[in-house]
């Protein structure tokens, strides 16, 4: 039986709760939660005083794995512990002689590496050895329909309340980027007014350089409503402002919509609670939308909508499409959707 992958909260309680690990190999295509577990024990692990003598920051194209390990045998000076972070790991040549320091690791040192924008083999001895004598993590890329929850729980952590809409229009804007995005996200806490709890489209729109009403989420809004004038005015806005060049990001918008408004034709109960629980959603309120779709589309529509997008997405990828550009697509996609 496979070994449970640790999260991200794991790996942080174990160090809060000072149960050091002798190595800790934190990888893969994600760097912000790469960056956060590094930075906490760059911070916490040795006060300031310790960390003049006993913490190493390196890099990996700077180093290589016999220096490393030296460097990891030595014992720490007037402290419990030394800490050395290599950053940009995956520059390092040999990794697999990182198992001869782990048969007999110093347990004073905690070696900590940054492997970024790629994983190691796990099926490779030093991978388990790893694995076996300290921490292994992971950080994979949020998908898209994550995202909305990530701002949602980043917001409440610092004590700031977000709706819908504007939640929508951060992750439509930012994407998935976790980095990109905790940025624009404390850049908006920031810019509250005194008093102000509650980041807004408002906000949003004068911080950020986001329309609160030419995005995404509006134009969902428009085709679910099949309002023809406000879908199209949005498009031809994205296209003068050369936002168009999201498309990738709006077709996947639309084929999940749809794609979920499918599934809530076979519905037993058409109501909010019973096409809630038919598409697995976390709030009841979240099938308002699905049920004003379906006052506007027949289940036949939807089947046709869908296979549009699939062709759309197809062509935006150059397949029997040598020269229309996005901007052009997604107006001839609106089109056929809401006619």
């Amino acid at each position: 039986m496979a070994k449970q992958e640790l999260t991200y909260a794991e790996v942080l309680d174990g160090i809060r709760s000072k149960q050091y690990k002798p190595v800790y190999y934190l990888m893969g295509e994600e760097a912000y939660y790469i960056d956060l577990i590094a930075g906490y024990m760059a911070e916490n692990v040795l006060n300031e005083t310790e960390r003049e003598f006993n913490q190493t920051i390196i890099y990996g194209a700077d180093t290589d794995i016999n220096s490393i390990i030296t460097a990891a045998r030595r014992y720490p000076m007037m402290a419990e512990h030394q800490v050395i972070i290599v950053k940009e790991a995956q520059n390092l040549k040999n990794i697999d002689e990182l198992s001869v320091y782990l048969k007999n690791p110093l347990r004073s040192t905690i070696l900590v590496f940054c492997h970024k924008h790629g994983t190691l083999d796990r099926r490779k001895k030093v991978t388990l050895d790893i694995e076996k004598n300290g921490v292994l993590f992971e950080s994979k890329k949020l998908k898209e329909s994550q995202v909305p929850q990530f701002i949602q729980a980043y917001f409440r952590q610092k004590g700031v309340a977000a709706d819908a809409k504007s939640i929508a229009m951060l992750a439509d804007f930012v994407g998935t980027d976790l980095n990109k995005l905790t940025g624009e996200m404390e850049k908006l806490i920031i810019t509250l007014p005194a008093g102000q709890k509650s980041v807004t489209p408002e906000l949003i729109e004068k911080n950020i350089g986001i329309s609160k009403d030419y995005n995404n989420y509006e134009l969902l809004n428009a085709i679910i409503s099949k309002d023809v004038l406000k879908a199209n005015q949005i498009v031809a806005y994205l296209n003068k402002s050369n936002k168009a060049n999201t498309l990738p990001g709006i077709l996947a918008l639309l084929f999940n919509f749809f794609s979920n408004l499918m599934l809530a034709y076979y519905a037993p109960e058409k109501s909010e609670n019973g096409i809630a629980a038919q598409l697995d959603l976390r709030f009841s309120w979240q099938s308002r939308d699905y049920i004003r779709a379906m006052q506007k589309y027949t289940a036949t529509k939807v089947m046709h909508i869908i296979a549009d997008i699939r062709l759309y997405d197809a062509k935006a990828k150059g397949v029997d499409n040598p020269s229309v550009g996005p901007g052009e697509l997604l107006r001839e996609l609106l089109f056929r959707i809401l006619h």
